[in-house]
């Protein structure tokens, strides 16, 4: 606390007048300091909602890249099961093409076989009977 000296009307003016001078510019720059942090705190409150802001779009961005990540999953999986579906039908379709003509192809095996056989012993027959004529030939001369 400050002390003044005394004078012959009360305190000393000049001291008063120097204190008050004092004061005066004490109390501007700390209003001015004021006015500073407040505009200071106003531009961070700007800058927290734009934060805020950011904030809450790369929150729905990031739900937006979740739902679309998940709906190409579902996606792919459901080609692939599609695709796995696809090979296993046509698959089972080949196999059984390849065993209709596998037990054609026994068929054909087996009656080209019967018609060897019913071939030589017609061939067979028809020798024996071309011998029997030779042998008929040559007893009549």
């Amino acid at each position: 606390m400050k002390k003044f000296g005394s004078s012959f009307n009360g305190y000393n003016k000049s001291e008063v007048n120097a204190f008050v001078s004092d004061v005066t510019k004490e109390y501007e720059s700390m209003l001015n300091q004021l006015k500073a942090r407040d505009a200071e705190i106003e531009s961070l409150k700007q800058k927290l909602v734009q934060y805020q802001n950011m904030e809450t779009t790369l929150n729905r961005a990031l739900l937006v890249a979740e739902d679309a990540s998940n709906q190409i999953k579902r996606m792919a999986r459901d080609e692939s099961k599609g695709i796995l579906e696809d090979a296993k039908r046509n698959a089972s379709r080949i196999v059984n093409e390849a065993l209709v003509r596998a037990t054609k192809l026994e068929e054909d095996a087996e009656n080209l076989k019967r018609r060897i056989i019913v071939f030589k012993r017609k061939f067979r027959s028809a020798m024996e009977q071309e011998i029997e004529n030779i042998d008929d030939i040559s007893e009549d001369y």
